[in-house]
């Protein structure tokens, strides 16, 4: 039961990886805890799994090292894993911003990756638990429930924390502390996020146009208001940068000028809340401005009022005190430090022959593809090498 290579986890990197390899004549298995592979390309996008984006680069990924990923997403590119599905005939679509889906179905990326691992030769063990995993002189020992199998190079791409009902472990960050690998902190990402102070469910279902913004970096696309704080698209994509205790600002009229909207109104007799109802969603305008003297019409506003009026509208603070936790993250940030790894390779400098690729590794994306297509360009990587 001898391999030269054995990938821990039939994932979108460990199945790419395989397949890569594969391709290169070598004797690859693939160990896989759950009954199928890849769940989570199933549920990804929506069912139609956003598999990559157009506008790919090291800047859309939070990493401690923000160049560690350009290596790798440089010898494959977007572009590269498009070639792929259209050998497949797999029809695609752009949706927005670079964002490209399955017109059918994400079964297709998986039936895809499947074909390519058949096609490579590889040996997939699915409903198989990893019992322990150990170097021996120039090969890797992995004991499994299913047996034992050696190999020259060993592959981990457990992914990461997050979806626990679709089979995240914690196992890379085990493999990788036993190898003596250092880990940067994890958490949920890619994730609602719950606010601090405040009882915002009145406003649960709500969504804005708004641009978010922490630690100069900023995004323009919908929150939507939960019970217990934000999501949207928006929200997920700051929750990359979110730090407990540290403010973030909201522009909630991203297009307007909202100094001059009430400049203009200044003499009406409207309140607040009632004149930029037309700008924002009624509910959430009258909930912005309930407060002590907001029932007074714009008229009688002290410049001093019209400026705090304007903050709320264009530089309102918010703090989070927490995330909504891994069951409703898209990704797990931080991971196995890629201080430890070859950018080139993905290979361990401390294990030679040992391998992290895809969300185990602290790289995380942006939603809208960017982790797909890190998963690939990183499986891509360790799969030149093994």
């Amino acid at each position: 039961m001898s391999f030269d290579a054995i990938i821990i986890g039939g994932g979108a990197a460990g199945l790419f990886c395989a397949a890569e390899a594969g391709k290169r004549g070598r004797h690859i298995l693939v160990i896989e805890r759950n009954a199928q592979v890849a769940r989570k390309i199933l549920i990804s996008g929506g069912g139609r799994c956003n598999f990559t984006n157009l506008n790919v680069s090291a800047e859309n990924f939070v990493s401690q090292n923000s160049h560690f990923a350009k290596s790798a997403l440089a010898r494959y590119s977007p572009q590269d894993f498009i070639e792929l599905v259209k050998k497949h005939k797999i029809a695609f679509y752009e949706k927005k911003l670079g964002q490209l889906f399955c017109r059918e179905s994400s079964r297709q990326i998986v039936d895809m990756l499947l074909a390519e691992c058949r096609d490579g030769r590889v040996k997939i063990l699915t409903s198989c638990l990893v019992e322990s995993v150990e170097p021996s002189g120039t090969r890797f020992i992995v004991s499994t429930d299913q047996g034992t199998f050696d190999a020259e190079k060993l592959v981990v791409a457990t992914g990461g924390l997050s979806f626990a009902k679709v089979g995240a472990t914690d196992l890379g960050y085990k493999v990788a502390k036993q190898f003596g690998l250092k880990t940067v902190q994890t958490r949920p990402s890619l994730v609602p996020l719950v606010l601090e102070g405040g009882n915002f469910s009145e406003l649960a279902g709500v969504s804005i146009d708004s641009r978010i913004s922490a630690d100069g970096v900023s995004f323009r696309e919908n929150i939507l208001f939960t019970h217990r704080g934000l999501s949207g698209p928006a929200t997920l994509q700051i929750s990359n940068y979110w730090k407990r205790d540290r403010p973030m600002t909201i522009d909630l009229m991203p297009d307007i000028d909202a100094r001059e909207l009430l400049e203009a109104n200044k003499e009406s007799r409207k309140r607040i809340g009632n004149l930029i109802s037309n700008q924002i969603p009624a509910k959430a305008a009258n909930f912005l401005f309930d407060r002590e003297g907001d029932a007074q019409p714009l008229a009688a506003y002290s410049p001093k009022q019209i400026e705090a009026a304007v903050a709320r509208l264009k530089d309102w603070k918010v703090k989070f005190k927490d995330t909504e936790g891994y069951d409703r993250a898209e990704v797990t940030l931080g991971g196995v430090s890629t201080d430890e790894l070859s950018s080139r390779s993905m290979e361990a400098k401390k294990v030679p022959g040992s391998y992290f690729i895809g969300e185990v590794v602290d790289v995380t994306g942006w939603l809208g593809g960017y982790n797909f297509q890190w998963a690939w360009a990183s499986g891509h990587a360790a799969a030149e090498s093994i």
